[in-house]
């Protein structure tokens, strides 16, 4: 045990760091001093010495700068009020449109900083633990509730202090899933709360159902070697450990063919055929989806919680395809991550998207990239990330120069470091570079984003939007089309969602005839042959406009016309979808 009351207290005068220190981590005795100098004054005495710090240990050597930086932000944390970490927690939230009806409507507010949510000997093992301290901060997202995270980690300090450190990267992954609630619609929407309840475990059952399992040798990974990131794509279950348990020693193909566990799931054509997506059993146990069989939803959840149950990490999919939704589940097989078990090649399905357990908002398409590629755990990017760190804390003080500079060893060190160079844009937008310079950057951005379509696409509409505005206007539309065309045939769904913004923009601005002429343009140019995805995008929006107006004839009009230029097939869900929807039309004439 840590004893505090062995360090000499901090004084005024002692709270500068001496330069000779700086070559170097942080001594224990400073450790233990700041710890015990924090539980009597607060951390916020100790954050403008340790920025200082940082900095100038950054200037120094930047590779040695590592220590000092995160003992800064620890400070800064800790100190930072309940209040204030809250209000910028929700600000987050409603940033990236990730409230749910599942959270709670109103927060408590007990008075103190975020260092009351720890003893002295937790945060005394944070400051002192460079490993985990870069894992943290690298993983720790404004989507994250921070009393939460630091609740619940205490918790699991408190229940097992051996077992939290050997075990820390779990007991974060924990943290920063099980802070907020999940949403209604996890872990998909078609059972309902009454057969699948929306609830994830008790951290600390859940920190030893998988420590156990580790220790006992029977994970199909070593957990210990597994960084929170990934280790949240385990703990993010709602089925009961006895479930859990009983797949360990029912359902068991080896992890390499772990996709074999998707069908062993009988497919339920009746179901298919008679419309029926919701599940219709009396409950929604592994054991009853293996004994009745299910459609696509049910052998992705089936198949996915399999995987959690021995410790590997899983991802269910929901994607859209030429004539139907899908479902199918990834995991972490001994070679890397597969991201297409249960996937039907034929039918040619353009994108996946999965819920991110850490924000409970659907994954992007190179966020998916990033955790199949794992780069982010390499001693580059770990680099590049100290440089973004600097970067952004120049910006926050004013140094623009200083963060431009900052954000290019950034960039240069790992060019997939998509931070690095939305701080670097951010720093030159801030030094007033010549706005060329800064389309170059993006230019720069797009060619290394090359193999990630929504980035590329993402860095491109920043460089078309800078050419219109100084008056580019033909390079910009160029470069548009460039675009469009290069990702026409392997991306369709990036058309539909650039069509989408079209329609929505002449929702928002046009009148009727305009608006229908728009939907008219938009079946022509990419609606032939397309599948459901588009119907999702672009019919359904439109049709349910119309119908809000009470225009029903032009509704039925539209979902016609959708009809006669979309690929529907007889028997398929979106004839299904189209009829359905017509249906609904005509009764409320």
């Amino acid at each position: 045990m840590l004893v505090l009351f062995a360090a000499a207290p901090l004084r005024a005068q002692d709270t500068a760091v001496p330069a000779d220190e700086l070559a170097r981590p942080p001594a224990a005795a400073r450790l233990d001093a700041l710890v015990a100098s924090a539980a009597r004054e607060g951390w916020g005495r100790s954050v403008p010495a340790l920025r200082a710090a940082a900095l100038a240990a950054y200037e120094r050597e930047p590779g040695s700068a590592t220590p000092w930086y995160l003992l800064y932000r620890w400070a800064h944390l800790f100190g930072t009020p309940r209040r204030q970490a809250l209000e910028n927690w929700l600000h987050g939230i409603e940033a990236a449109g990730g409230a749910h009806a599942n959270m709670p409507l109103s927060y408590a507010l007990p008075p103190g900083s975020l260092s009351g949510e720890l003893t002295p000997e937790l945060q005394r093992w944070l400051v002192g633990n460079v490993a985990f301290s870069q894992e943290f901060f690298a993983t720790l997202s404004e989507q994250d509730n921070p009393i939460d995270v630091f609740s619940i980690l205490q918790k699991l300090h408190t229940a097992n202090a051996a077992a939290f450190a050997d075990y820390a990267s779990l007991a974060l992954a924990i943290a920063i899933v099980y802070d907020v609630p999940p949403p209604p619609d996890w872990p998909h929407g078609q059972v309902s709360a009454a057969l699948l309840p929306r609830r994830l475990p008790e951290p600390v059952a859940a920190f030893d159902y998988w420590t156990k399992l580790d220790r006992a040798n029977v994970a199909a990974h070593k957990l210990k070697r597994l960084p929170a990131s990934e280790l949240k794509f385990v703990v993010d279950t709602s089925t009961p450990f006895a479930e859990l348990v009983w797949a360990r020693q029912n359902v068991t193909p080896p992890l390499s063919e772990l996709a074999k566990a998707y069908d062993m799931v009988r497919y339920r054509k009746d179901r298919l055929t008679n419309n029926q997506f919701t599940w219709p059993g009396r409950d929604y146990t592994l054991q009853s989806i293996l004994r009745d069989g299910g459609i696509c939803v049910d052998q992705a959840y089936f198949a996915a919680q399999v995987g959690k149950a021995r410790g590997a990490p899983t991802l269910l999919f929901r994607g859209a395809g030429l004539d139907g939704r899908h479902a199918w589940f990834g995991f972490l097989s001994p070679t890397g991550w597969v991201m297409d078990a249960g996937r039907y090649a034929e039918q040619k399905f353009v994108a996946g998207f999965v819920r991110d357990p850490q924000t409970w908002r659907e994954m992007s398409d190179h966020e998916l990239a990033f955790v199949s590629e794992r780069f982010r755990a390499l001693p580059l990017f770990q680099l590049s990330e100290i440089h973004a760190a600097f970067a952004a804390e120049y910006l926050r003080i004013g140094n623009a120069t200083a963060a431009v500079r900052a954000g290019r060893e950034a960039v240069n060190r790992e060019r997939r470091n998509l931070r690095a160079w939305q701080v670097l844009l951010a720093a030159q937008k801030a030094a007033a570079v010549d706005v060329r310079e800064r389309e170059g950057t993006l230019r720069e951005a797009m060619t290394a984003f090359g193999r990630y379509p929504d980035l590329e696409v993402a860095f491109g509409r920043q460089l078309v939007a800078s050419l219109r505005e100084r008056g580019e206007a033909s390079v910009a539309a160029v470069e548009e089309q460039r675009l469009v065309k290069k990702y026409q045939a392997d991306r369709v769904d990036l058309s539909y969602q650039q069509a989408a913004e079209m329609l929505q923009r002449s929702l928002q601005s046009d009148d009727a005839s305009a608006q229908f002429r728009t939907y008219q343009r938009l079946l022509d140019t990419y609606g032939s042959g397309a599948g459901i995805d588009f119907f999702d995008k672009i019919v359904q929006p439109f049709v349910a406009h119309l119908r809000q107006r009470g225009e029903i004839a032009n509704a039925l009009n539209a979902l016609d016309r959708a009809r006669r230029t979309l690929r529907v097939q007889k028997g398929s869900q979106i004839e299904g979808e189209l009829d359905r929807l017509a249906a609904e039309l005509r009764r409320s004439r």
